[in-house]
């Protein structure tokens, strides 16, 4: 039977696109952002950090409130602050004013994800893995769509900000239609989710499972943005590769990241359980920087870009929150707060980290890459173990 929520969850992925295309936008358009706001590479990235504290800002309150007001309204609210974004940060004269809209974008994201991670496990309460890492997959075809969209501005000498406005269009169209669309009765599902919580969760302990999964949270979000920004410089500085060549790193690790979100998705659907793949991607991801720290050659960092991408990018952080739900499974949108604040927390700290760590030695970054990994695989070591206790117990 047909799920009667599909062009729901349809529109709710489109946002998604745009964002993948927004999160990368201010460092795709640097050398423009610089002659427009009157600054240098520093201040470009100062403005990127907003994106990261304006997520952290609101984002726990946010997913309390989901649970309480419903999931449009956050979904439709991420929508028109990310449109204030797009539009706002082609209007910014200073610095000042692009942080200011950068803020306003990092609390779109937060508003977006409260509303859409809930509404899609309610959507699809038989499929939630696969619901939920097809938002990756969608985030990554706007990161791989958006260097292409660029370089032909770029090509044709037009105006760079068309980049910004299809953004906007995009998203305007979507929620004219996404308004009309019909979300499910949440808390109708929450009532049912209450007699579940006598059963599994007394037996779930947020002290140890818990703790280890929003921290997953900081150690998935941290592992693949290094990566993001860094490997192209890496790539240029370490491994003297051609500048556009180091650039094209970023197409292969969003190839990576989209061929993850595909085979992932379908292998949590019919044969292994989301909660193996939370210690077995970051082992792999540590196994694939260690090999590029060790040996930086243009090969290596193309096959690590794309290894990347597949283990780390490809839907660690959303394959945590579904086993989070799992565990605990009352509160869907405040347990959707609790793992992305502390996955808005790397977005924001890791800028700085890696800022003052480039200014001696990139490959240090990369050895720090290692090291946030390393801690990951501890930490799903921990899950696994303690789920197989809760489960069965539970059985």
């Amino acid at each position: 039977m047909k799920n009667k929520y599909m062009p729901t969850a349809i529109s709710m992925y489109i946002n998604y696109f745009v964002h993948g295309m927004g999160a990368i936008i201010l460092a795709q358009n640097i050398t423009f952002l610089m002659q427009q706001l009157n600054t240098d590479k520093a201040g470009v990235s100062y403005v990127i950090s907003a994106l990261g504290l304006g997520r952290l800002i609101v984002l726990f309150a946010s997913g309390a409130l989901s649970d309480k007001l419903g999931r449009k309204p956050f979904v439709l609210l991420g929508m028109g602050t990310y449109i204030l974004f797009f539009g706002g940060i082609l209007m910014s004269p200073n610095v000042t004013v692009a942080f200011i809209f950068a803020l306003i974008a990092g609390m779109a994201n937060s508003f977006l994800d409260s509303g859409t991670y809930p509404a899609l496990m309610e959507c699809f309460p038989e499929a939630t893995g696969s619901a939920n890492i097809m938002i990756k997959a969608f985030m990554s075809a706007g990161q791989f769509a958006l260097p292409m969209i660029i370089s032909i501005l770029v090509n044709n000498n037009l105006y760079f900000g068309y980049s910004f406005i299809l953004c906007l269009a995009i998203l305007l169209i979507n929620g004219l239609v996404l308004f009309k669309l019909q979300f499910p009765a949440f808390k109708a599902v929450e009532k049912e989710e209450a007699a579940v919580e006598i059963e599994v969760n007394h037996k779930a302990n947020l002290l140890i499972e818990g703790i280890c999964l929003i921290l997953i949270g900081f150690t998935a979000t941290a592992t693949f943005y290094i990566i993001s920004v860094w490997l192209p410089t890496y790539g240029q500085e370490v491994a003297n590769m051609p500048k556009t060549s180091s650039l094209q790193l970023i197409s292969y690790y969003s190839a990576g990241s989209i061929a993850s979100v595909f085979i992932t998705s379908i292998l949590v659907k019919k044969w292994i359980k989301q909660v193996r793949f939370v210690i077995i991607y970051p082992l792999f991801s540590l196994v694939t920087l260690t090999v590029l720290y060790f040996n930086p050659t243009p090969m290596i960092c193309i096959l690590s870009a794309f290894l990347i991408g597949f283990t780390a990018a490809g839907g660690v952080l959303q394959l945590a929150l579904t086993t989070m739900s799992e565990l605990f499974p009352t509160s869907k949108g405040k347990i959707t707060g609790i793992v992305y604040t502390s996955s808005s927390i790397a977005s924001f700290v890791m800028p700085a980290i890696t800022g003052v760590i480039s200014k001696t030695s990139v490959s240090g970054i990369i050895l720090l890459d290692m090291g946030i990994a390393a801690v990951g695989v501890v930490l799903a070591l921990v899950v696994n173990i303690r789920y197989n206790v809760v489960m069965k117990k539970a059985a």
